[in-house]
């Protein structure tokens, strides 16, 4: 699904599950991609969504456990060809078989795609640079769609400023948040 698609399908499924029925949004990627899905869970959990970020490998040693039955997977793989991810989505799955999963990939047709009930293309952009290869264009358009889900997540929960200033207490936007100091 291209990125403008995201809107009510990738929003509603994560909010079904964490605001309806409990659950947390669980977020997984390997290299420069789980770096991105550390910013994507903790943005989402300072505006309101319970997020995580599980470790894909980390995961097969014991931290599997962190996934519990009403939680949302939200894995990240810009070829989705990444071994760990898709050993991921096998286990959630084995743990959970109704578990829903959405994907975040720079390709939609990959054996990761086929595992998920949802996949979130970026288009498959160029890397810049000399080689090609070097994880830039596509870590910036992961993190694009992180911001969109997590704003319009924001507002499908009317998320307002006061929320946000209990989930961010400190610095400067903490008291901004609180209206000290403006």
């Amino acid at each position: 699904m291209p990125i403008d698609g995201i809107s009510q399908v990738a929003i509603d499924l994560i909010h079904k599950a964490v605001h309806v029925n409990g659950g947390k949004l669980v977020i997984s990627g390997m290299g420069k991609a789980g770096q991105i899905g550390v910013n994507i869970a903790t943005t989402f959990s300072s505006t309101g969504t319970p997020a995580i970020f599980i470790h894909p490998s980390e995961a097969q040693h014991g931290d599997l456990g962190m996934i519990q039955k009403n939680d949302i997977l939200f894995v990240i793989s810009n070829s989705g060809k990444t071994r760990e991810i898709i050993e991921l989505t096998h286990l959630a799955k084995g743990l959970y078989p109704d578990i829903k999963i959405i994907s975040l990939s720079g390709k939609t047709d990959t054996e990761l795609s086929a595992l998920c009930d949802l996949t979130i293309t970026t288009g498959e952009p160029t890397e810049v640079g000399p080689l090609g290869l070097t994880p830039t264009t596509s870590t910036t358009c992961m993190t694009i769609v992180g911001d969109v889900m997590v704003v319009l997540m924001m507002e499908k929960i009317e998320f307002t400023k006061e929320e946000y200033a209990k989930r961010h207490h400190s610095g400067y936007l903490g008291q901004k948040a609180r209206n000290e100091n403006e």
